[in-house]
Order: structure tokens, then C-alpha cells, then sequence
């Protein structure tokens, strides 16, 4: 049975960023293979006049988010860096928005509701500025940036959908991302492909 969209949809692509694919600083495995399906949803999304968003990590040289200052992780998509564009395959519309997230050195912000807009609007402020009621998510990575993502979401009182085909995962425990994806749905989230959602 095909997915309908909801009345007031809208498309989060989540750092899908030169560091977090093939080559990267801090690379999930195959990361760039999800390429294609969210190219795809983002052309469904934008022939119906959806909004579109795109998450990014924008950090500082020096934040607590990395290994050398504290945090948990080597340095990655550093404020300008090659490492932080978007894969040069995603295409990326015109008429979509960019939000950035971990630009205060004291915190993490994997999700994307931490982020803002160029003009510094919170994300959820925009959307509720849409109207928009349900959040379809795809991107990188399923167990941190994606799941927080998802959980902040439906936290806030939106519906959320994971594109199950347009997700990867890092897995530095064997089967975090299967549990990722399995919390967001206990949580509330619904799942969906490139191949059974249908915009009507």
C-alpha cells in the first residue's frame, strides 16, 4: 500500500557532506550510495512545491565536539573546509534551505533542530512558519545525526517518516544502526522508499 504525503510535508537531507562519505574525514562506509534515492525525493519533493532542507555539521577549528578539544570524534566539516560541501553528487535545488548545526564550540548538535538558517531562524521556526506537519528524513549518519534528528521531531509534536533507502549508517558497535531505526519507530516514527511514497 502506497505512503500518501501528508498536507504539509517537508524533505530534511541530513549532512550528507564530503567528510561523511568515501574519502572523508569521517567517512561511513559507503555513505555516498544514498545518493541517488535522495536526488530522487528531492525532485519529487520540489515538483510539488514541497520545502526542502538540508542539514550540515558547520564547525568551528576548535570545538568540544572533537577529539583534540575533548569530544569524541576527529576533525570534520570545519567551517568552509572542502570536507564540510555537500557530495558533489547531491543536487542540491535551488529553492531549498540550508540549516547548520554545531557552530557553538560547547555542545554537539547532532540534530538538526539545534541548526539555523543563514539568517540565524531555528530550524522548528521555520517550519512552523510552513505550517509543515511531518518531516520525511533521509542522510547521514542513521545512528547519530538522523536519529537525533527524528527523535527531536517527534519531541516537538511532528510526524516523522525515515526513507529507509536513503539512510547509512557509522555502526561503531555492530547493529546500532538497526537499533537506531527500530527506537525511531518504537518512538513514533513510520518508514517509507523511493519506491512506495506517493506525493498524489
Amino acid at each position: 500500500m502506497p505512503v500518501k504525503i501528508e498536507t504539509k510535508p517537508a524533505l530534511l537531507i541530513v549532512d550528507v557532506q564530503r567528510d561523511f562519505c568515501p574519502g572523508g574525514m569521517l567517512a561511513v562506509a559507503k555513505g555516498d550510495r544514498i545518493i541517488p534515492a535522495l536526488n530522487g525525493y528531492c525532485e519529487l519533493f520540489r515538483k510539488k512545491n514541497r520545502p526542502i532542507f538540508f542539514s550540515r555539521d558547520w564547525h568551528p577549528q576548535e570545538t568540544s565536539h572533537f577529539e583534540a578539544f575533548g569530544g569524541a570524534w576527529p576533525v570534520h566539516c570545519v567551517m568552509g573546509s572542502k570536507g564540510a560541501e555537500f557530495h558533489p553528487a547531491l543536487k542540491v535545488p535551488e529553492v531549498a534551505t540550508i540549516i547548520s548545526k554545531g557552530m557553538n564550540p560547547s555542545r554537539d548538535d547532532y540534530s538538526a533542530f539545534d541548526g539555523v538558517d543563514d539568517s540565524g531562524t531555528p530550524f522548528p521556526e521555520l517550519l512552523r512558519r510552513l505550517d509543515v506537519d511531518t518531516i520525511y528524513i533521509g542522510g547521514l549518519a542513521t545512528d547519530y545525526c538522523v536519529k537525533e534528528s527524528a527523535l527531536a521531531a517527534l519531541r516537538q509534536g511532528f510526524s516523522v517518516t525515515l526513507l529507509e533507502d536513503a539512510v547509512r549508517g557509522v555502526d561503531l558497535k555492530p547493529g546500532d544502526s538497526s537499533k537506531a531505526i527500530a527506537e525511531m519507530k518504537t518512538t513514533g516514527a513510520k518508514t517509507t522508499n523511493l519506491s512506495t511514497i506517493d506525493l498524489g
